[in-house]
């Protein structure tokens, strides 16, 4: 799994013109599942996201968590962020899951956050989708699964 995390004062997914989920101060999530992407992996970015000390303290350091900062989480489906762009000029997404096993372990990632105390919306999967959000700082950060770590590194343990 890969996930873009960008720190929000507010965000809103749209579809369809009417507005279906919002959050006021949080992270929006864009969670992309690769094809062999497991449970394993959704516990592992559901932890570290959930962990994550992004949010400002009282002396202006980024030391809080979702939690300590009394934010929540906007989770957003996107196959796009497997896309290859190596050969040619149209993406390829061979390295996506396909929608239905995608579709699982993107709602299995979003209960994992929520078993955690996160309050967590979603935006649809599979529909097309307006995303506003009005950034915090600017701060986005990625994240891989373990087994996809591309340095090799060890992750931490989940919980901190």
């Amino acid at each position: 799994m890969k996930l873009v995390l960008q720190r929000v004062l507010a965000g809103k997914v749209i579809v369809g013109g009417e507005e279906i989920s919002s959050i006021g101060k949080g992270l929006v999530v864009f969670a992309g599942i690769r094809k062999d992407d497991t449970e394993e992996d959704a516990e592992y970015l559901a932890a570290k996201t959930a962990n994550l000390r992004v949010f400002d303290d009282a002396d202006g350091r980024m030391n809080l968590n979702l939690e300590q900062a009394g934010g929540a989480i906007l989770s957003i489906p996107q196959f796009t962020l497997f896309g290859r762009l190596n050969r040619g000029n149209r993406p390829s997404f061979d390295e996506a899951a396909p929608g239905e096993n995608a579709s699982l372990l993107w709602n299995e990632f979003n209960r994992k956050l929520r078993s955690r105390g996160i309050e967590v919306r979603e935006g649809v999967f599979g529909a097309h989708m307006i995303i506003e959000m009005t950034h915090d700082g600017p701060v986005t950060l990625m994240l891989e699964s373990a087994a996809k770590n591309p340095c090799g590194q060890q992750n931490p343990p989940a919980a901190e």
